[in-house]
């Protein structure tokens, strides 16, 4: 996606941890997956609606959604973020593996 770049940083057998650098502007299109997800936000500013449930979010915070609950995001300043999600997500694996 534009102004998003995900890269894996390791994985196991259950979960998967993931960078992602998110340029501002960008906006994460609503979704939902089966993973559990959990997350930091090492830098920036995002605004991150889980559900019915939006919420600004600055370096620091850090957030879980659970599988099947749809969530989106609206980059407000350039920002990196680590996230975790269990089971591991095979779209996310490195090629190869």
């Amino acid at each position: 996606m534009p102004g998003i770049e995900r890269r894996t940083l390791c994985h196991g057998e259950r979960m998967l941890m993931t960078e992602f650098r998110l340029r501002a502007g960008s906006v994460l299109p609503a979704h939902a997956h089966p993973h559990e997800q959990t997350g930091y936000l090492v830098s920036g500013r995002l605004r991150l609606r889980l559900g019915a449930e939006e919420r600004e979010l600055t370096a620091g915070d850090s957030w879980s959604i659970p599988g099947g609950v749809e969530h989106q995001a609206t980059i407000l300043e350039d920002a990196v973020a680590v996230e975790v999600f269990a089971p591991v997500r095979e779209d996310y694996l490195p090629r190869g593996e």
